[in-house]
């Protein structure tokens, strides 16, 4: 597919789980998990720190570490919000459920030590600077020394121009769900390697207004191979 804008982005969405009745969680689930097998084919060691916001990203987080500790990997699951609603609520309890512990604001000194760390902040629709503390937080990312893989857009970056909104997390690896974002074009230097994820829509729901159809499922990497836990 073509790069989409942030208002096509919603749309998308918004269509799959009207017009095609896809429960928005289901999404969520496919583009987490897909995005951990990602991880597990580029390689991912641990620790690894889930760095989760408020909101789809983070529940996008809170998939993601799911499948890494169902992979044997040790984590340290970080939540830079107050509370959650809907989706990312349901992930986030399936976690606390499991016996995973998620710390809460922890201290920035928490982002060292770690060999990779998923930025699970802010996705795309992120449209001004992030307020304080977030600046700090994606001060520590960077600074941190360990490779970043970025959850549909690096935190801090416009989605639609490119231009980072003040601090922005500069990612070795983003993985964007369905198809690239038009600033990626002119964003190389934040979000480094560029991966398409499905989120299991159905090819119909791409193939609508100036969407350009897919042909086949090659719009999107396929991530179908289960994740197998580590012995």
């Amino acid at each position: 597919m073509r790069p989409l804008t942030r208002a096509e982005c919603r749309e998308l969405d918004r269509r799959v789980i009207e017009t095609f009745g896809m429960p928005s969680i289901l999404l969520m689930e496919n583009a987490g998990s897909a995005m951990a097998r990602l991880l597990l084919e580029l390689g991912v060691t641990g620790p690894v720190g889930i760095v989760c916001g408020k909101g789809n990203n983070g529940g996008d987080g809170f998939v993601i570490a799911r499948y890494l500790d169902l992979a044997g990997l040790p984590l340290r699951i970080m939540e830079f919000a107050d509370d959650h609603s809907g989706d990312s609520l349901v992930m986030r309890d399936i976690l606390v459920r499991s016996g995973l512990t998620i710390e809460k604001w922890p201290s920035l000194e928490r982002l060292q030590g770690l060999a990779w760390i998923v930025d699970a902040l802010f996705g795309t629709g992120l449209s001004s600077p992030p307020r304080e503390p977030y600046p700090q937080v994606i001060a520590a990312i960077n600074a941190s020394g360990a490779r970043i893989f970025a959850v549909d857009v690096p935190s801090g970056l416009d989605a639609d121009s490119g231009e980072p909104m003040g601090l922005c997390v500069r990612a070795d690896h983003t993985a964007t769900v369905v198809a690239p974002k038009v600033g990626f074009a002119r964003a190389a230097a934040w979000t480094g390697q560029v991966h398409l994820v499905s989120m299991g829509a159905p090819r119909a729901a791409l193939c609508f207004a100036s969407f350009k159809c897919p042909t086949s499922d090659a719009s999107a990497d396929r991530r179908d191979a289960p994740i197998r836990p580590s012995a």
